[in-house]
């Protein structure tokens, strides 16, 4: 495995970022060389960011709404980009990946990069759901009442969750 030429930059903004449940499979990524970390930066443009149900992330491409977001740069190889899709489910309509533009800092060009996006089959509702208000960053306070995958009830699938949050 390892880095080569084919290289994607992928911006994290929620449960991938260091300190948050879902960084032990960047970590992993890290160590076998198929990631490595670019440092932190912000969205160039406006997005919202909406926590949905068991307090999950999600970046709505909805650009000019919402906050220049905050997050983690991750240059990845195409073994660590395909399972990060896995880990999003971007196969089963959960996330979506798309480019955008970050703003790494220190007077630097924006940079282009892929983020995962809710998908659109249900981001307009989440958006509406949240009261139009999006959070800059998703901090451990934002974290509060996360649930892991593992410890959602097992009758539902993540699609299931989502339609029965937006219709509470």
């Amino acid at each position: 495995m390892g880095m080569g030429q084919d290289t994607t930059l992928v911006f994290t903004y929620g449960t991938l970022k260091k300190g948050f449940p879902n960084h032990v499979l960047l970590r992993r990524l890290m160590d076998s060389g198929d990631a490595r970390f670019v440092g932190g930066c912000r969205t160039l443009h406006p997005y919202p960011l909406v926590c949905g149900p068991f307090r999950v992330p999600f970046l709505l491409h909805l650009p000019g709404s919402g906050h220049r977001v905050g997050g983690e740069l991750y240059s990845v190889s195409p073994h660590a980009l395909s399972l990060l899709d896995d880990l999003e489910g971007t196969s089963l309509g959960h996330y979506q990946r798309l480019p955008l533009l970050v703003d790494p800092g220190n007077d630097s060009p924006p940079t282009a990069a892929q983020a995962y996006f809710a998908h659109p089959s249900y981001a307009s509702d989440l958006w509406r759901k949240s009261g139009n208000k999006a959070s800059t960053d998703y901090t451990p306070v934002e974290a509060t009442g996360y649930v892991r995958r593992s410890d959602r009830p097992p009758n539902m699938s993540f699609l299931d969750h989502i339609r029965s949050f937006l219709s509470s």
